[in-house]
């Protein structure tokens, strides 16, 4: 069967305000568009409310691509995960039901002579910082680790509704378990160090992963807390006029976004993620891990196979996003430069953990984390 074209959707400004006011019966302020990877995103000030009344109110309108639209279940489950996330007290987003009490509207969006079908929905819009524009400390890394596995561990034990079944994505390319799939793009890299060293870590992954899969605990993870999808603000506020002097704050996080790569996956998966992402924006890449790894275990302590899979899978994340990266732009070449925003930072990093090797990555990283057990 051929398969379908990912057409990603081309709201105008005006488009977006009449879906907003038909679907949600809100009288839109202001609406602007915002960075995305294969859907469209928009920040959409509302005066009032569903409820009425004089204050304005802001939400995020996400316009799903043509081939996840097909996949009712699949953005079901993840909307329904983010809501059973936030009832938990997890700072995620949560949809506004349309004037139809539903949670999500199939809408057909037209562009010249051409259309296509594209799941809309139109969430809670929630403020803070990404932590690509932010300067961390291990306070805020350990507090990263902790969060993103109390987050998994919530899903884990209580977190049921018949779509999550559709979650158990099949060949799904951002599944670290299918980087062996994504061989085939290795030509889109340039021929040198780079390409080589993502072709032994898929070679190693074949060799000691992909045997070894079902050792490793499942679950539903959110699968892409990157340096985007994770906003913070201070712990103190008065701490961002502080004297420049002093020690960087502490963060919160105020926002975990993005569940369109939601899949049941391994939970080591979750904390390899984390820590390639923090990787890339920190000023200290190599010593970033243990702190992660510290918070991490302090809710999902890892088992002895997972421990020792942990730096070639931060390998394989890194290389993933290399070839997912490339083959991206292929197909959005428009989008460029948000697709490959992150590349050049996460070629770097990949190169400097081979040159360090396992052993010698492993002995800061463990260190770190046990220094947190005295």
């Amino acid at each position: 069967m051929e398969k379908p074209v990912l057409i990603k959707s081309s709201l105008s400004g005006a488009q977006a305000v009449e879906l907003v006011e038909r679907l949600y019966g809100l009288k839109v302020s202001s609406v602007r568009p915002m960075p995305s990877y294969h859907d469209q995103n928009f920040h959409v000030v509302v005066s009032g409310g569903q409820e009425g009344g004089d204050q304005s109110e802001s939400y995020v309108l996400k316009v799903m691509n043509s081939v996840d639209s097909r996949d009712a279940d699949m953005i079901e489950a993840q909307t329904r995960a983010m809501m059973y996330l936030s009832e938990k007290g997890f700072p995620s987003p949560t949809p506004i039901p349309t004037v139809d009490g539903q949670i999500m509207s199939l809408e057909t969006i037209g562009k010249g002579n051409e259309s296509s079908q594209h799941m809309v929905r139109m969430l809670t819009y929630l403020p803070g910082v990404p932590f690509a524009n932010l300067t961390l400390d291990h306070r805020t890394f350990y507090r990263m680790g902790r969060t993103i596995a109390q987050m998994d561990k919530v899903l884990h034990e209580g977190f049921q509704h018949p779509s999550a079944q559709s979650l158990k994505r099949d060949g799904f390319r951002w599944d670290l378990s299918n980087l062996h799939l994504l061989e085939k793009h290795l030509q889109l890299l340039e021929e040198g160090d780079t390409r080589s060293m993502v072709e032994r870590v898929i070679q190693q992954f074949k060799e000691k992963i992909l045997p070894n899969l079902s050792k490793f605990r499942k679950g539903i993870i959110h699968g892409d807390c990157n340096e985007y999808n994770i906003l913070l603000e201070p712990l103190d506020p008065s701490a961002e006029n502080a004297d420049q002097r002093s020690t960087v704050p502490e963060f919160q996080i105020t926002a975990i976004l993005d569940f369109g790569d939601m899949n049941y996956g391994c939970f080591v998966y979750e904390l390899v993620i984390n820590i390639a992402y923090l990787m890339v924006v920190s000023e200290d890449p190599i010593g970033v891990g243990g702190h992660v790894i510290a918070g991490f275990e302090s809710v999902l302590p890892l088992t002895e196979g997972e421990r020792d899979a942990l730096f070639l899978l931060v390998l394989c994340r890194l290389s993933q996003s290399l070839l997912i990266a490339r083959h991206s732009v292929l197909l959005d070449p428009e989008n460029e430069d948000y697709i490959l925003i992150t590349v050049k930072k996460s070629w770097r990093c990949l190169h400097q953990l081979w040159e360090l090797g396992k052993e010698a990555v492993e002995k800061i990283w463990f260190d770190t984390a046990r220094s947190y057990q005295r």
